[in-house]
This record gives structure tokens, C-alpha cells and sequence, in this order.
């Protein structure tokens, strides 16, 4: 499965990608990764934020994050207020996290500000 946030590059969704929107503080929500690999993978974020925000990770019910910061993607350029939910960014390497083989649940927890658009997470392996 693929659900990414991003920091510091600018990126974009694919074309009829359906997200998680308009989060506030306190709103979760799962994610199910299954995993052909057991092993520590380092997880891109793409996500759009007006205000910026934290966010946290449990896996299998287990915290796996310290609040992670979210920056924000806002535009002061840009002077249509709606279009601040479209300047997409791509965190990389948000937080590394051990998956192990088969169904992993992933919790996302929005912590603080909240207003943000969370695109998807894209696990790479980590080569040591």
C-alpha cells in the first residue's frame, strides 16, 4: 500500500488519488500495509497543510513516533485562499519504522493544527 506526506519538495498526487482531508486534532485513522519484507523501511510523506501540525505513528498498536512535525505548505504568493490545500510537499524519510511480514496496521493520529491533506505514505527498505 502506498499513503505518502511530504517535506521540503514539491510534488504532486497522482490523478483521482483519494485522500484524507480537512483533519483535525484528536481524528485517527488506519492504514493496512502488507508487507512481503520484513524489515525497517523509511516512509515518504505527501500531504498539503495550511497551518502545519503534528502527527504520530503507531504500528500494531504500538507507538512507533515521537509527534512528527508537519511544516507547513501555505503560499503567501498565492492569493486565493482555497488553493492553499493544492501546494503539495513531500516529506522524505518522515520516520523509519520495522514492519514485519504480512498485515501491518498503521494508526495516524493528527496532534496539533490539524487543516491538513494527507496523500499517502511510500515505505522504501533500508539498506544498511
Amino acid at each position: 500500500m502506498r499513503l505518502t506526506i511530504i517535506r521540503s519538495t514539491r510534488s504532486f498526487p497522482p490523478a483521482d488519488l483519494i485522500y484524507v482531508g480537512w483533519t483535525e486534532p484528536g481524528e485517527w485513522f488506519n492504514i493496512t500495509v502488507d508487507v512481503t519484507r520484513p524489515g525497517t523501511y523509511g516512509a515518504d510523506f505527501l500531504y498539503t497543510s495550511n497551518r502545519g501540525g503534528t502527527i504520530s505513528i503507531d504500528v500494531n498498536g504500538q507507538d512507533v513516533t515521537a509527534p512528527l512535525e508537519i511544516t507547513s505548505s501555505n503560499d503567501a504568493r498565492d492569493p486565493i485562499s482555497w488553493r492553499q490545500w493544492h501546494h503539495w510537499n513531500l516529506a522524505t524519510q518522515l520516520f523509519k519504522v520495522h514492519l514485519n511480514r504480512g498485515g501491518n496496521v498503521l494508526t495516524v493520529h493528527i496532534l496539533t493544527k490539524g487543516n491538513m491533506n494527507l496523500a499517502y505514505f511510500d515505505f522504501k527498505p533500508i539498506r544498511r
